[in-house]
């Protein structure tokens, strides 16, 4: 006597058998590809898709392996292995200690089924994002913003390679970066990497030009880099950059004129001090607080790069790391205890009478003043920046709602390129800007403007006779800087005003045999008075209704 469970089980694989020996029938070779269609549409039962490419790959070589079969001992009949799980829905694996789970990419189903051989998987890769145009319009969007407010404050844009030599970025150990470099040996045995970070580029291209580079020079540049890291809101696998870098100038005011410029840029996104806290410190600062407590040379920069994970790991794996790094603890303690100091003021009290660090940092708050942007920043002895090359004041851009990522960040960096070649030192400040993050934080508070397609003139032929008439009409429009489309196939004229509406265009202009023969167009003005309101519907309907007129065509 069998159970109600072995009944059912057995009457569904009897049914799923016969329906793939009905679908291999009728469809043949493409009936793998059909099952997994079918598969995906019903996600509960994926394992029919498993099932579809399996019976397909055994019924291809059925025919080149009869003969042999045939003269076989059939194999003793073995126990039937349960149906697999629907992948959609998979148990989740425990996380190993100190690694972070990752997600799947944005646009992408992780746990999607494997197409069969011959279709292409649809997602982007892991940690990669899509632009059609829709949120290409978007990029450009923030993009425009960013070269506006470059070239509002002088600078010139650059740009290089995505591909540099690996050794550009072999720093010392202990910088997360290092362990998430994309790098490979190419065909001609060079090793690789595709750019984590534009400022060793930019180092590089300054090197390249040498006495002949006029300084102070101010340069930007919106570049994409790559880094193999935990997927999670607000940091990918790549990301787009809008770096701003000055060189050759060894004062505060050019910390001062970068930031100005990244509020500039927040006030034009339409964020306001209320949104945005700008917290800033010196490397220099900090490096004579601990000397004071025996911290010296590479163990200062250990100790920064272990400082600058606090907010992500926490006072109590800060301590613990900052023991392994060799720190005594009372030196431990004092680290802590300078982390939690609120005010210049305080720390000041520390260190010597005059002492440059704190003259540095006071002066560029005078300046921040100056320029209007003092409810904008903070000091903070919290941010020190994880990248061992930084060398003076370092800042770091927060959302003041909700504590995540740093928005933007940087600071000065005057060694590196000493490090990478340079005979004489060369004084260098900047700054990074990812369009993750902002892109995230304007999205939420609704800042993100409606940006339709730009067509200012659609061209409607009256019908294919129409058409090398109505391509005239385009083509004097363009030429006079109109963003014009034209009706590329013949469709009814009201389908088309309903097109031209859905598209976004301001007028709609019609070529009809009869006014072209007075040299005039029919044009419909949609974008003024009841022409949006009332939708791409009634403004189809409308027909010869208002907002239109008969024009030459000289007048267009």
């Amino acid at each position: 006597i069998f159970s109600k469970k072995i009944l059912r089980s057995a009457f569904f694989r009897l049914l799923r058998r016969v329906a793939l020996g009905k679908m291999q029938d009728a469809l043949g070779s493409d009936y793998s590809a059909a099952a997994f269609r079918i598969a995906s549409l019903l996600p509960a039962h994926r394992d029919f898709a498993t099932a579809a490419g399996a019976g397909s790959a055994s019924s291809s070589s059925g025919t080149s392996s009869s003969t042999s079969c045939s003269t076989q001992k059939a194999p003793a009949e073995t126990k039937a292995k349960p149906a697999p799980k629907a992948p959609h829905s998979p148990k989740p694996k425990p996380a190993k200690a100190g690694k972070k789970p990752e997600g799947p990419a944005e646009g992408t189903d992780a746990a999607s089924p494997v197409p069969p051989s011959g279709m292409i998987e649809v997602g982007s890769v892991k940690g990669t994002r899509d632009w059609p145009p829709e949120l290409m319009r978007q990029r450009n969007w923030l993009f425009d913003m960013f070269r506006a407010v470059a070239r509002k404050y002088s600078f010139d844009e650059y740009d290089a390679p995505i591909l540099e030599e690996e050794n550009l970025y072999k720093r010392k150990a202990g910088e997360e970066i290092s362990d998430q470099i994309y790098n490979f040996v190419t065909k001609d045995n060079t090793k690789v990497s595709l750019r984590p970070e534009m400022t060793p580029s930019l180092a590089r291209l300054v090197l390249q030009k040498g006495k002949a580079m006029l300084l102070p020079a101010k340069w930007f540049t919106i570049c994409q880099c790559w880094r193999f890291e935990a997927i999670q809101k607000g940091r990918r696998r790549e990301h787009y950059q809008w770096n701003m870098d000055i060189i050759g100038c060894k004062l505060v005011s050019a910390e001062a004129e970068l930031i100005a410029a990244a509020v500039d840029f927040l006030k034009m996104a339409g964020l306001t001090s209320a949104d945005i806290l700008i917290k800033v410190n010196s490397r220099k600062l900090l490096q004579r607080v601990l000397e004071l407590q025996g911290i010296h040379g590479e163990l200062f920069g250990g100790v920064c790069i272990v400082v600058d994970k606090l907010d992500k790991v926490g006072p109590e794996e800060v301590r613990r790391e900052l023991a392994e790094l060799g720190v005594t603890p009372a030196a431990v303690d004092a680290i802590v205890d300078l982390l939690s100091m609120d005010s210049l003021g305080e720390l000041k009290k520390r260190l010597p009478e005059g002492d440059p660090s704190v003259t540095e940092l006071e002066q560029f708050f005078e300046y921040m003043a100056a320029y209007g942007c003092a409810d904008w920043v903070q000091f903070s002895p919290s941010v020190v920046r994880g990248l061992v090359y930084y060398t003076g004041v370092v800042f770091e851009g927060f959302d003041r709602k909700q504590k995540g990522r740093a928005v933007f960040g940087g600071g000065r960096y005057d060694e590196l390129l000493s490090k990478l070649g340079s005979p004489q030192p060369i004084p260098c400040v900047g700054f990074g800007f990812g369009d993750c993050v902002i892109m995230d934080l304007l999205t939420e508070r609704g800042l993100v403007p409606d940006l339709p397609p730009a067509v200012q003139d659609l061209v409607i032929p009256f019908n294919e006779s129409m058409r090398a008439q109505a391509i005239t009409v385009a083509h004097k429009l363009r030429s006079r800087g109109r963003k014009t489309d034209i009706v590329l196939e013949a469709r009814k004229v009201k389908q088309s005003y309903s097109y031209a509406d859905r598209v976004g265009a301001e007028r709609a202009i019609f070529v009809a045999p009869d006014e072209w023969a007075q040299g005039k167009v029919r044009v419909k003005d949609l974008r003024r008075g009841a022409g949006k309101a009332q939708g791409p519907e009634a403004t189809a309907a409308r027909g010869e209704a208002d907002n239109e007129a008969v024009v030459s065509v000289e007048d267009l």
